[in-house]
This record gives structure tokens, C-alpha cells and sequence, in this order.
């Protein structure tokens, strides 16, 4: 879902709450009266996707499981490095060619701080530790692109451990060092300059308290 101006994105954030509650109330209902309404409710918001992005509504339901349980945010992880001279780390998509911060969904069975360290293992080839967690955004609340799930993103501080040694996966075509003020293209549904910058900045000074939106 992309090219979607402002009042189209808020749209599609209502959208999502609509099918949200949708799936909510079918787990729960046992009335055929409310079954049927809460189906109509769901279709109702799939309706209001299709008007602003001009999908067939049949590929816009095929972005969607089926909820198995309560729906919930998904989770996405990112890890942040910053070496000797105060650049950060960043990787490059292969997907899209554009830059972000390493990281990716959060699998289950695997702790938020183990699953940063597998992902930075993977898409870089560095060992690291975890510090702190930096920031939790969501995702709603910051001008990504648009997209069909509700994701919230946890932020780690990663530190470099034995000798570093870059190996990037099928993922990523590259990987490197950046000055803050000169940053290469970023992948947007990913990371935001903005978001960087609160991470960059809070790591800098000494700031501790987690940003939490």
C-alpha cells in the first residue's frame, strides 16, 4: 500500500481498528445475528481499503491471515551501533536498495534481545551484546509508508563483541558507517531520520529513559 496521501493513511489506520474489531468480536460471539454483523463490519473495512488504494479487494484480503487468536501489533526489532567516531550502523536492502538500522521480526520462542543479536549475526556477521533498550515506536505515530499490519518497533543499543567482521546475507547488499547529518537514502517502512535521531541523540548524551510512544 503505497502513494497514499495523509487523510488516506488516517483512513487506513481506521480501516485496520475496523477489521481489528471485527475479528475480536467473531472470536467471541456465539449469536448468529452477531456473527453475521461483525462479518459485515469486516468486510466493511477491507471496502474502505480498497477505496484509497485501488487494490482488488481480493489482493488486499490475501495480505491478511486469518487470526488464529486475539489479534495483536506485530513486532519488529532493530539494533543500534555506533563506533569509535560516532557514526551508526546502518545495512543495505536488498528489496529495496535503500538503508536502515539491522533488525527484522521478532520470532516466537526467541526473546526480543536474542532475536536482535540473531538478526544482527545474520544480516552483518557481528557478535554483539545488548545493552538497553532505546525506544519503542509505533509505528502509527511516525510518517512510515503505509501498510496493512499494525507494528510496534523495540530498539536495542548493540555493542560490537570479539573482532569485527562484516558478512552480509541474501538480505543485504551492503553495510557500513554513516555520519548523522549524512545519511544515505533510508528505507522508510523501516526507519525514519527522525527515528534515528531520538535513538543517535539519546545514546550521545547519556539519556537513559526509554522513548516509549
Amino acid at each position: 500500500m503505497t502513494n497514499i496521501k495523509q487523510e488516506g493513511n488516517d483512513i487506513l489506520n481506521i480501516a485496520k481498528r475496523l477489521k481489528s474489531m471485527a475479528e475480536v468480536g467473531l472470536m467471541y460471539a456465539e449469536i448468529g445475528y452477531d456473527i453475521d454483523r461483525y462479518k459485515e463490519l469486516k468486510e466493511i473495512s477491507f471496502e474502505l481499503m480498497q477505496q484509497i488504494t485501488d487494490q482488488p479487494i481480493e489482493d488486499i484480503k490475501g495480505a491478511f491471515k486469518e487470526p488464529l487468536e486475539y489479534p495483536t501489533p506485530n513486532v519488529d526489532v532493530r539494533g543500534v551501533v555506533i563506533n569509535e567516531k560516532q557514526q551508526i550502523l546502518l545495512v543495505k536492502e536488498a528489496s529495496d536498495g535503500k538503508w536502515t538500522l539491522p533488525g527484522g521480526w521478532c520470532e516466537i520462542g526467541v526473546t526480543p534481545k536474542e532475536n536482535i543479536v540473531k538478526e544482527m549475526k545474520e544480516e552483518t556477521g557481528l557478535d554483539v551484546e545488548v545493552d538497553r533498550l532505546i525506544a519503542l515506536f509505533d509505528k502509527r505515530c511516525h510518517p512510515h509508508p503505509p501498510q496493512s499490519h499494525y507494528v510496534y518497533k523495540l530498539v536495542f543499543e548493540c555493542k560490537v563483541i570479539g573482532s569485527p567482521e562484516f558478512k552480509p546475507d541474501y538480505e543485504i547488499t551492503d553495510i557500513g558507517y554513516f555520519d548523522i547529518d549524512e545519511l544515505p537514502e533510508l528505507s522508510k517502512d523501516r526507519i525514519l531520520e527522525n527515528q534515528l535521531l531520538i535513538v543517535y541523540t539519546k545514546l550521545l548524551s547519556g539519556d537513559v529513559e526509554v522513548w516509549v510512544d
